[in-house]
């Protein structure tokens, strides 16, 4: 039998990136992006910058998260 493969990001080895590391970080954040930014920033008390780029709103979106009393990980 053979073992089940998977594309989980998070259980394959390299496949995280670093935001530094975009070749797109430079962009503006995504719509999805400061839609989340916002969602989690209302339920951390947090205020979000308006002028992110890519890199930068998933590194707070990281940050926020691993203070939000709803988001596990």
């Amino acid at each position: 039998m053979s073992e089940p493969t998977t594309t989980d990001q998070e259980t394959l080895p390299g496949t995280e990136k670093d935001p530094a590391d975009w070749v797109t970080g430079d962009e503006p954040m995504t719509g999805a992006q400061a839609s989340y930014l916002s969602t989690l920033a209302t339920e951390t008390g947090d205020q979000v910058p308006e002028a992110l780029t890519k890199a930068q709103a998933s590194e707070l979106i990281d940050e926020l998260k691993s203070r939000s009393e709803r988001v596990e990980g």
